[in-house]
């Protein structure tokens, strides 16, 4: 997990830890240890970062620098 990462991308777009805590549903205390690398987030939890923040769960764990997200799967 690249935690740089959740960092930038949330101070990159003027967030605060609290703010992207009431988006997953869990305290900014929880929130900061998921930033420090403490606490793992859930793969359920990284979905909805990514499409939050319109890029690609790759590019949040630092697999990849292409933030444009994958096409989504028709139903």
């Amino acid at each position: 997990m690249n935690i740089e990462r959740l960092k930038e991308i949330r101070e990159d777009r003027d967030f605060k830890q609290s703010d992207i805590a009431k988006i997953l549903k869990i305290s900014q205390a929880q929130y900061s240890r998921c930033e420090m690398g403490i606490n793992l987030i859930s793969l359920e939890k990284l979905n909805k970062l990514a499409d939050f923040y319109n890029v690609s769960i790759d590019y949040l764990v630092g697999r990849t620098d292409e933030r444009k997200p994958y096409p989504k799967i028709k139903k």
